[in-house]
């Protein structure tokens, strides 16, 4: 799978995220006015005020009028934008937000297996074992497999059948999409395992097997919490 390139906003977009969330910007503290953003990263007005929309849409800075744009606490961060969660984990080790996210998705995942097993058609079915194959084929290729990852996730999202839980669908590929870019593992130890684990959920909706699709989706839970926790 080839990449696009960034444009200049969305490059300036990151390094900025980068900045809060490593802290060179303290939660509190006010960032540079915008003449000299703009200076800093050689670009417009117009883009840094682009900028600054994105950031206050990741909620990791607010825009106070008359006095300027300014650090919020952390407790406020988007943590379901993809982008701030991949940065914090890779910035600071957490064993709060690792917690809280092993929490989120033992809520919401079993649930949603489960729902799949009983509710799943053939054409989702299909889309899911393409899905699975996709994983099987790119197990190599960390970019491809875990866009096949989040497509096989979001294939059982799908067969729930249900537009108001789709509707959190965002959220929550957002937060496995910053989980499995963390802990994607290619190793002989590692990767027969995940793959087992998603075949064996994958089996389990086939079969309408509503309690084996709810234990395959904790034990894929807790293998890819492990694998955050050991490697951050």
């Amino acid at each position: 799978m080839i990449k696009r390139s960034l444009s200049k906003t969305e490059r300036i977009i990151h390094e900025m995220d980068q900045q809060i969330i490593s802290g060179k910007y303290i939660p509190g503290s006010g960032l540079p006015p915008e003449a000299e953003l703009c200076e800093e990263f050689s670009t417009s007005r117009n883009i840094i005020r682009e900028v600054l929309r994105s950031l206050t849409a990741k909620r990791l800075i607010e825009i106070i009028r008359y006095r300027g744009a300014f650090v919020t606490a952390r407790n406020k961060w988007n943590y379901l934008d993809s982008d701030v969660l991949q940065w914090v984990l890779a910035c600071d080790y957490d064993p709060r937000l690792i917690a809280s996210m092993t929490e989120v998705r033992n809520l919401v995942e079993p649930t949603i297996a489960r729902w799949a097993a009983e509710r799943a058609t053939s054409s989702v079915l299909a889309v899911i074992e393409e899905a699975l194959n996709g994983m099987i084929t790119n197990h190599n290729n960390r970019d491809a497999f875990n866009e096949a990852d989040i497509r096989f996730h979001e294939a059982v999202l799908n067969a729930v059948h249900n537009p108001v839980l789709q509707q959190l669908g965002v959220a929550i590929s957002s937060l496995q999409r910053a989980v499995f870019e963390r802990t994607y593992m290619p190793d002989e130890g590692n990767m027969p395992r995940t793959l087992r684990e998603h075949q064996n959920l994958y089996d389990a909706i086939r079969h309408q097997d509503s309690e084996a699709a709810e234990q395959a989706a904790l034990t894929m839970i807790a293998s890819s919490t492990q694998r955050l926790k050991d490697i951050t």
